[in-house]
């Protein structure tokens, strides 16, 4: 599932958006009409910049707001730049889970998959 946006367009898939809505739901002491995802680049990380998530209350001033199949994302402008066209995806193995971030934007990466060069 995607959404474009005039500046970014993201992919969650739906085990992503599955596992973001089980994370929504265990924020009852949030609103509910204005809380959303918040998927983000920091700069940091082996690799240059690494990826953040989180479930905030509300958007920012400033950021880009997407609706993906019913989810609220919420993207700041400097990430926006870095996230078009990323896949969002929940994996689990033996070993670990969690979310793998997939980017054509990505020139390099480390072997922890959560950060990126570019």
């Amino acid at each position: 599932m995607s959404t474009t946006h005039d500046t970014v367009q993201l992919n969650l898939t739906p085990t992503a958006l599955a596992k973001v809505r089980e994370f929504i739901a265990s924020e009852p002491e949030m609103p509910a009409a204005t809380m959303g995802l918040r998927i983000g680049v920091l700069p940091g990380g082996c690799s240059g910049f690494k990826y953040e998530m989180s479930i905030d209350e509300a958007p920012a001033a400033d950021d880009l707001q997407l609706d993906i199949e019913g989810v609220r994302v919420f993207v700041d402008p400097f990430s926006a730049q870095y996230l078009h066209g990323v896949k969002v995806d929940y994996v689990a193995t033996m070993q670990s889970q969690g979310f793998a971030f997939e980017n054509p934007n990505a020139t390099g990466g480390c072997g922890c998959g959560t950060s990126f060069s570019v």
